[in-house]
């Protein structure tokens, strides 16, 4: 099979595996990407135990926002906690139920990726 043949295939997993939301707009279905953050008011001391429980029990990958990883920043709880609730989210189903964590995660249509790219 000639490369023109996986080229096609190629693009349509990587769309398949976007984080994405369908809504009905004037008839139209819309793809939007989505991502599951800590919510702005959410209390350091409620997302540093979600963080705990996702990285532990919850099974979330989180080499990346440890230490020595790409993404370890531990100043900046609210960053972290948030790629462990993406990553947690997009492992369960991509659910409103994956992306709770106690009330305190939301979904976003704004990529938070800041110096750090979401997966």
């Amino acid at each position: 099979m000639s490369q023109n043949h996986f080229l096609p295939l190629f693009l349509y997993l990587i769309f398949v595996s976007l984080p994405r939301s369908l809504a009905q707009h004037g008839g139209e279905t819309v793809v939007t990407e989505l991502w599951c953050v800590a919510k702005n008011n959410a209390e350091d001391a409620a997302l540093q135990g979600a963080l705990d429980w996702a990285c532990g029990p919850g099974g979330t990958d989180c080499s990346r926002i440890q230490q020595g990883g790409p993404c370890y920043d531990p100043s900046d709880v609210q960053k972290t906690a948030s790629y462990a609730f993406n990553d947690y989210y997009l492992k369960h189903g991509m659910t409103d139920d994956a992306c709770s964590f106690s009330n305190n995660a939301a979904l976003t249509s704004l990529d938070p990726s800041d110096g750090c790219m979401f997966l």
